[in-house]
């Protein structure tokens, strides 16, 4: 898979069978565009290209007056799209200037007159462009003019899944891991470098991970404890327990920590990158009213966690 960041890059792309979004989380709904642009870039001896952009747009037009986080960082999704068989994605930097482009222009400027678009594969309800005038109707309308093929996506196909990156936030927060991972397909993931800790985790015989998660805008699920896969830097997979919260028994810290305990296993992780695929929440955090009642706590998640990653692996 090839990766452009904006037009300047691009050198010749043949056949170009295009589709256009921020595909945030590359759930199933995205999927099944990706598919169909596959498909369709094959009948043509083309190639399947994803125009998305970055920062994400509401980052840009409401900087002020929005909280939002992402599903996946950039590395995530582009390692999602390869995985889909995306044969290249063109990152386009998404400013104000770039949001006052009509659909007219977009269309003629960029697809048309910089990449040659022979196909686009679009949603039924998909829009873009200024004022959002950029519809199913407008391109059907326009294709003719620019000499492209415009393939809808049909209601029927996006409706059935009944997906959105939005429902899958919203579930991810709540910690409604099993609506998230059907929606995306596969576990949620981050990744985080880990840092050091208060090292409490050692005395309650639970030494931990504390993972640092370097960008401001992904998404970490809601506190509680989780059973998760932990991926080690080798790329080895092992069974985990992590706490996402402020652990109230211990601790009158207010910051938020991720800890990670990978069960069986004892190494020094200190400034590497740890992976975390999120399988099941567990439990909510709680306060409890002593460090061996913690313990307990924490004996019962490990058996829970345990017979829960042995049931899904």
């Amino acid at each position: 898979m090839r990766i452009f960041q904006g037009f300047e890059e691009i050198k010749t792309i043949s056949n170009p069978v295009l589709t256009i979004g921020t595909f945030d989380g590359v759930h199933l709904g995205h999927q099944k565009i990706l598919a169909t642009l596959n498909r369709e870039a094959e009948k043509i001896g083309g190639e399947s290209v994803l125009f998305t952009f970055y920062p994400h747009p509401r980052m840009v037009l409401f900087p002020d007056s929005h909280n939002l986080k992402l599903i996946q960082t950039q590395a995530e999704k582009i390692d999602k799209l390869r995985r889909m068989g995306l044969k290249n994605v063109i990152i386009h930097p998404f400013t104000r200037e770039f949001s006052r482009l009509t659909a007219t222009e977009f269309v003629r400027d960029y697809l048309v007159n910089k990449l040659h678009v022979r196909k686009m594969v679009i949603g039924y309800d998909h829009q873009f462009g200024k004022n959002r005038e950029g519809t199913l109707e407008f391109l059907q309308d326009v294709s003719e003019t620019y000499d492209f093929d415009v393939i809808e996506i049909p209601a029927k196909e996006i409706d059935e899944v009944n997906i959105s990156s939005t429902k899958i936030r919203n579930a991810l927060k709540s910690g409604d891991m099993e609506t998230a991972n059907r929606f995306l397909g596969e576990p949620f993931e981050m990744t985080g470098k880990v840092i050091h800790g208060n090292e409490l985790g050692r005395t309650l015989n639970y030494p931990t991970a504390n993972l640092l998660i370097e960008s401001e805008t992904k998404l970490v699920p809601g506190n509680g404890v989780y059973a998760v896969i932990a991926v080690l830097p080798d790329g080895s997979r092992k069974a985990a327990m992590m706490n996402i919260g402020y652990r109230p028994t211990v601790s009158d810290d207010e910051a938020r920590s991720i800890e990670v305990h990978i069960l069986d296993t004892n190494l020094d992780l200190y400034d590497q990158y740890l992976g975390v695929e999120v399988i099941e929440k567990v439990r909510e955090e709680q306060h409890f009213d002593s460090v061996e009642r913690l313990k307990q706590q924490l004996t019962q998640d490990e058996h829970q966690i345990r017979s829960t990653l042995s049931a899904t692996s």
